[in-house]
């Protein structure tokens, strides 16, 4: 079956996708995740040898194309007779390279279930509180005219902020910062440069928080209101399973997973997403599932140890490295092993550490050593990940996803050194990744068996969100931690945090 799109602009049609067996698309991703084109007719071209028609070849193009219904019968009927052969054909040779890679199972067992959980949420959509987001529009306008009077002093004189090159005039020329990075236009001025820079002036500082503002803004605050369906009074997103290369999921007009969790900015926004009448938003959050996996995955007996006895894993880490009792862990020292704890297992260096936790080379060294001395097994991994997939060329999830990685074989250092950090990141978030799929269609299994009320309306990685009636709230905490909890049995056991508001934001705290 070929991908099919369920939310259009102007109307809302529902598809039965139920008796849907088989999707080229996905398939085609599956072997290839690194491919960006999964097309009917491209795909034709790789296992076919074959061109196919182009829409445009039947509807024409520009202003002169014409819609489906008005082209000539015969034409049209040739065009779809063609695009039905090609699926059948594409579909037995995809069916048998799954089988051949050994993902045939991640198929049929989480992919294809997931097309009809998607589209559910597709459909249900999230409800928005558009007055609320005129309001956040009105103070995000004042706090960015505020921050212009303020960024106008620091700079002595008045200048378009988004002008690459008065920014560049006002920062290397008029204060004479250093310059940290050039670009083939010139002095780069991007938000690396500017973040970097606003350890040395309090210009830079301003002008990244003004953007981050005026980004917001312009992406959900003033566009989330304009995508309201005129039908449902909801917005609905659409979700992708064939984009990313670890096989996450990621979703577009509007994406919704990328709102900032940890601003306030971010947060405002999310109040805005809300239930209906009688309604609560229901946030469920894997707590901390990529160093579980890893865990699981080293065979590190003291994380794994530290998992098993339910313990805050950055608190028992800084416990750990500042040799201190764990009910004397203070806030930055736990900051300080978070950072650690994640930041080593996607390969980050002494240096980074060093410029993430503003302390020196030195005592980030420190750090390292201290770290890996207390997880041994961790940098075992890392580097079995790491040789496993330059010998093979590829790495895998725990559920056999594959992602094929030719950068570890290049040349180039940088490019080289890339590829080590996609190696064990594509096992470690592509584990994630396939585990919540696993529960996204348990937990919609169950609700359409229990005929339940409830909706899951949004995935944003790690987390679930649902719209639940009052009455039905019990019921379904226990069939979200049940089928989270039990997607996979690791030996640092899975947990699932249930938030509970009146809107995200209230559900997620």
């Amino acid at each position: 079956m070929k991908s099919a799109r369920f939310i259009g602009k102007v109307s809302l049609y529902y598809v039965d996708m139920t008796h849907a067996y088989f999707d080229t698309m996905i398939a085609a991703y599956l072997l290839d995740s690194s491919g960006r084109r999964f097309k009917l007719s491209d795909l034709a071209s790789k296992y076919l040898d074959y061109k196919m028609s182009e829409y445009e070849d039947v509807a024409g193009k520009g202003k002169d194309q014409i819609v489906f219904d008005e082209v000539d019968v015969q034409q049209a009927t040739q065009y779809s007779a063609e695009d039905a052969e090609i699926t059948y054909s594409l579909c037995r040779i995809l069916e048998q390279k799954l089988q051949e890679e050994g993902m045939l199972d991640l198929f049929y067992r989480i992919e294809m279930p997931l097309v009809f959980v998607l589209q559910e949420m597709e459909h249900n959509g999230v409800k928005i509180d558009v007055p609320l987001l005129r309001k956040i529009s009105e103070d995000f306008s004042e706090k960015m005219g505020s921050l212009e009077t303020i960024i106008y002093d620091l700079a002595g004189e008045p200048f378009n902020i988004n002008s690459p090159k008065q920014l560049q005039y006002i920062l290397f020329e008029k204060l004479n910062l250093p310059v940290k990075k050039k670009t083939k236009t010139g002095i780069s001025t991007d938000i690396s440069v500017l973040e970097e820079l606003a350890d040395q002036h309090e210009l830079p500082q301003k002008i990244v928080e003004y953007r981050q503002y005026q980004k917001l803004k312009s992406t959900y605050v003033d566009a989330l209101p304009q995508l309201v369906h005129p039908r449902t009074g909801r917005v609905h997103t659409s979700f992708h399973q064939t984009v990313t290369a670890t096989g996450r999921l990621s979703s577009s007009d509007p994406n919704l997973q990328n709102i900032p969790i940890r601003s306030e900015m971010g947060k405002e926004i999310r109040r805005a997403f809300i239930a209906e009448n009688g309604n609560v938003i229901v946030s469920a959050d894997y707590s901390q599932i990529e160093l579980r996996i890893f865990a699981h995955i080293a065979q590190d007996e003291n994380m794994i140890a530290a998992f098993q006895k339910g313990e805050d894993i950055h608190a028992a880490t800084a416990s750990r490295i500042f040799h201190i009792p764990f009910d004397q862990v203070n806030g930055d020292q736990r900051r300080y092993a978070k950072t650690i704890n994640f930041g080593l297992m996607y390969g980050m260096g002494p240096f980074r550490l060093s410029k993430e936790l503003h302390i020196s080379l030195d005592e980030a060294k420190r750090f390292i050593d201290q770290y890996f001395s207390l997880y041994p097994r961790i940098q075992e991994c890392i580097t079995h990940i790491i040789q496993q997939a330059t010998e093979r060329g590829y790495v895998q999830t725990l559920f056999g996803r594959k992602r094929y990685l030719p950068e570890l074989n290049n040349r180039n250092r940088t490019i080289q050194e890339l590829g080590k950090r996609e190696a064990v990141n594509t096992v470690i978030q592509g584990t994630a990744a396939d585990i919540i799929k696993i529960a996204m269609v348990s937990i919609q299994r169950k609700l359409d068996e229990q005929k339940m009320c409830s909706k899951m309306i949004l995935q944003i990685h790690d987390e679930l969100l649902f719209e639940v009636p009052t009455e039905e709230l019990s019921a379904i905490r226990s069939i979200i931690v049940e089928c989270m909890e039990s997607a996979i049995s690791l030996q640092a056991p899975l947990k699932v945090e249930i938030g509970v508001g009146e809107n995200w934001l209230e559900a997620a705290h």
